[in-house]
């Protein structure tokens, strides 16, 4: 079934796929199709082409042509059988979705994807990978913990607050409002970066640790903020262990604090590398 998707997609026969379905195809949420199409990588279910603009789909991948054709060449180099995802959390924000996915795509990674629809169609993608890495020092993994979405009304409080500590602590360093947005006590902070401990105590020693290896973390800027409900995710781009990095860092929030944290944070090749001309950011 992979071979059948990737076929139709490089064949170029997406205009005609496009047409199929077009009845479910109204009645799914955004939401409900990117998932289809992240499961369809490892099913094959060439239904969800539907939900892709054939003609206009822009990626920011830079491992991966533009277009879905390029897509689809990537799909069958995938050795037979290999693929494997499972989409953990996905969340929608007006004309945007964004996932966070196990994936076993070319290794075992962990994953957000944002997709940006228009007249209800994926017409642009983002994403941001991540090699998996055992339990973090309290045992946590990079895909464990809450799920359930709440606080629907106050999605656009939740995004405010996010975008304040990434501005405030993360960008301008802060360090002495870090109380506003997570709490001191024990238990307050919940961590899955694989390298960091729960708790404001465990933030701070990694910090402190990469610091005084000569190698801080620098957020430099941020470029997008989505959310909804209780979960916010803070597209960044910085430096880490000395390298130019894209920061994914997604958030649940609680009373208006900080209170769990995921993320993934992948290198930026230089440009000479990109396979495509759109930038890993350009929101």
């Amino acid at each position: 079934m992979k071979a059948k998707i990737a076929a139709v997609l490089v064949a170029g026969s997406l205009a005609a796929c496009s047409n199929l379905h077009s009845e479910e195809t109204m009645t799914l949420s955004h939401k409900e199709k990117a998932v289809a199409l992240l499961n369809a990588i490892e099913t094959g279910d060439s239904k969800a082409i539907s939900y892709v603009n054939p003609t206009n789909y822009t990626q920011h991948n830079l491992e991966v042509g533009d277009g879905l054709a390029a897509f689809g060449e990537v799909l069958q180099a995938l050795p037979k059988g290999s693929a494997k995802v499972n989409v953990v959390r996905a969340f929608q924000d007006g004309d945007y979705t964004f996932t966070h996915t196990e994936y076993n795509f070319f290794g075992h990674k962990a994953g957000f994807d944002v997709f940006r629809f228009e007249e209800g169609k994926i017409v642009e993608h983002w994403d941001n990978l991540q090699e998996v890495a055992p339990a973090n020092p309290s045992g946590r993994t990079q895909f464990d913990g809450a799920t359930e979405l709440t606080d629907l009304d106050k999605t656009d409080e939740n995004k405010a607050i996010v975008t304040d500590f990434v501005n405030s602590i993360l960008i301008k360093g802060e360090l002495n409002k870090l109380t506003n947005f997570i709490s001191p006590a024990e238990g307050g902070y919940i961590q899955h970066n694989p390298s960091v401990a729960d708790d404001l105590s465990g933030l701070g020693a990694a910090l402190g640790a990469l610091a005084e290896q000569g190698m801080p973390t620098i957020y430099t800027a941020n470029h997008k903020i989505l959310g909804e409900g209780n979960f916010v995710l803070a597209i960044s781009e910085g430096e880490f262990l000395k390298k130019h990095v894209a920061f994914y860092d997604l958030f649940r929030l609680e009373n208006g604090m900080i209170v769990e944290h995921w993320d993934t944070i992948e290198a930026i090749p230089t440009k000479s590398e990109w396979k495509n001309n759109n930038g890993k950011f350009n929101f």
